[in-house]
C-alpha cells in the first residue's frame, strides 16, 4: 500500500529563489509540451490588436514522452531561449511530461467511460500567476535526507524539515509544494504493509447522522458539536478582504494583502481538517462498523444553507472516515440517499412522512414514542447499515466473465 506523508519545511530566502526557478522550469516544460497537443492560432488581426487573447486550435495527436523529452529538455537546453532549464533537475522535467500524459489519459478515459465519476477537463496551460506550485523529485534526481534531518534537494539545497512523525519506510519520491499562503511543504510517497495498520476487532457499530446545528449525531445518543470555523473567522476574513480591495492592482502591497487573506483561509481549513482527522480516528478506532448517510452536498451547496454546508465539510469527513475504516480493517457503508431516515420511527418502524426542517422533535403516532429528529435518523442509519451488511454477506457470489451460462 502506498501512503503519502506530508511535512512542513522552512527554506531560506536563497532556497526560495532557487525553488521558484524549479517551479518556473516545470511550468515552461508543461506549456511547451501542451502546445504540441493544442497549438496556438495566430492571425493578422490577433497580432495587430494586443487586447485580443490567444486562441487555441484543435487538439493534435499526443506525442510520445521520449520524443518530447529529447526535444523539449535535452535539445532545448542548448538554445538561447531555453538555456535556463539547466536550473532544474532533469528528473523533475521528465516527471512533468509523465504528469501531463496522465492528465491527458484521465481526460480521454472520462470521455469514453473507462474512468468513473464526472468528466475531467483537458489539461490547461499553466500561468506564472498560479498561487500554488509543486515539483516532484524522483530517485533519478538523487535527493536524500541528511544525517542532521535536512532534506537535500538538487538545485535547491538542504532544506530544514519539521519532522512530526517517522517515515515507515524509505520514500520512493518527494514533492515540494508551495501553497497559496506562501507556506512550503514536502510530501513523501512511502510503501506500507497493510497488515500493520489493521486493529484488533471490537464490539459495537455506529450510525452517523450529519447535520448543521450539530455536526454529527451518533446512534448511541451522543453527538459531535459543530465547530463552525468559517462563522468564527468571518470577522477577520472580512477585514482582510477589505484591506485587499483597497490595494492597487499589480502592486506589491496588493500581493502582501492577498497572502494575508490566503493565510486566514489556510488557518481555517487546517483547523477543520484536524477536527475531521481526530473524529474519524476516534470513530474508526472504537467501532467495528461505521455507517453514514449519502448526502447531496452539491445540491445543498446551491441553497441558502450553502455557507454552512461548506463550513461543515461533510464530504471531507466522510472521505477520511472511509479510508481510515478500510485501512484499519473496519467495515464502512453508506446508506442510499433515498432512504427516509428522518421519516421512520426507530422504535416500531412506522413511516410518518416528510417533515419540515424546523421540526426537531416529533411523536410517533403508532407507538407514541417521542423522538429527537437527528438521534432517530442516526438509529435508522445504523439499522439500515446492518441490513445492507447482512445482505452483502448472504448474497451469492457474482459469476466471473468466463462463467458458463445455463
Amino acid at each position: 500500500m502506498q501512503l503519502r506523508y506530508q511535512y512542513r519545511v522552512y527554506p531560506t530566502p536563497g532556497q526560495r529563489i532557487r525553488a521558484a526557478r524549479v517551479f518556473g522550469c516545470r511550468r515552461v516544460v508543461w506549456n511547451d509540451a501542451l502546445a504540441r497537443i493544442r497549438p496556438v492560432k495566430t492571425s493578422n488581426k490577433l497580432l495587430g490588436n494586443p487586447k485580443n487573447r490567444l486562441t487555441h486550435g484543435p487538439y493534435q495527436q499526443v506525442p510520445k514522452n521520449a520524443d518530447l523529452s529529447k526535444t523539449l529538455i535535452t535539445e532545448a537546453k542548448k538554445t538561447t531561449g531555453r538555456a535556463f532549464l539547466s536550473d532544474c533537475p532533469v528528473g523533475v522535467m521528465q516527471q512533468t511530461l509523465r504528469d501531463l500524459d496522465g492528465a491527458w489519459k484521465a481526460h480521454e478515459d472520462s470521455k469514453t467511460g473507462k474512468r468513473k465519476g464526472p468528466k475531467i477537463e483537458p489539461p490547461r496551460f499553466k500561468s506564472r500567476k498560479d498561487n500554488r506550485q509543486s515539483a516532484r523529485f524522483t530517485r533519478s534526481d538523487r535527493w536524500s535526507i541528511t544525517e542532521d534531518g535536512r532534506l537535500r534537494l538538487p538545485k535547491i539545497g538542504d532544506v530544514r524539515v519539521k519532522w512530526t512523525r517517522d517515515l515507515p519506510s524509505d520514500p520512493t519520491s518527494v514533492t515540494l509544494i508551495k501553497d497559496r499562503s506562501g507556506r512550503y511543504f514536502v510530501s513523501f510517497v512511502v510503501e506500507s504493509d497493510p497488515a500493520a495498520d489493521i486493529l484488533p476487532p471490537v464490539d459495537g457499530d455506529q450510525g452517523i447522522d450529519l447535520g448543521l446545528t450539530r455536526f454529527a449525531v451518533l446512534a448511541d445518543g451522543s453527538h459531535i458539536a459543530s465547530p463552525k470555523y468559517l462563522r468564527r473567522a468571518e470577522k477577520k476574513l472580512k477585514k482582510r478582504q477589505r484591506e485587499l480591495s483597497r490595494k492597487e492592482k499589480g502592486s506589491n502591497n496588493r500581493d502582501k494583502a492577498r497572502i494575508k487573506v490566503a493565510r486566514a483561509h489556510a488557518a481555517m481549513a487546517d483547523a477543520r481538517r484536524n477536527f475531521h482527522h481526530q473524529w474519524s480516528h476516534k470513530l474508526t478506532s472504537e467501532s467495528q462498523a461505521v455507517f453514514t448517510e449519502t448526502l447531496n452536498v452539491k445540491g445543498l451547496a446551491r441553497t441558502r444553507l450553502a455557507k454552512s454546508v461548506h463550513d461543515a465539510g461533510w464530504a471531507q469527513f466522510v472521505t477520511l472516515l472511509e479510508y481510515k475504516a478500510i485501512r484499519r480493517g473496519r467495515v464502512f457503508a453508506k446508506v442510499d440517499r433515498s432512504f427516509p431516515s428522518s421519516q421512520i420511527c426507530s422504535a416500531c418502524g412506522f413511516r410518518d412522512g416528510p417533515k419540515p426542517l424546523h421540526v426537531r422533535a416529533w411523536t410517533c403516532p403508532n407507538c407514541q414514542t417521542r423522538h429527537d429528529r437527528d438521534w432517530n435518523a442516526g438509529r435508522n442509519v445504523l439499522y439500515e447499515g446492518r441490513r445492507i451488511l447482512a445482505a452483502e454477506q448472504t448474497a451469492p457470489p457474482t459469476p466471473g466473465p468466463g462463467a458458463r451460462r445455463r
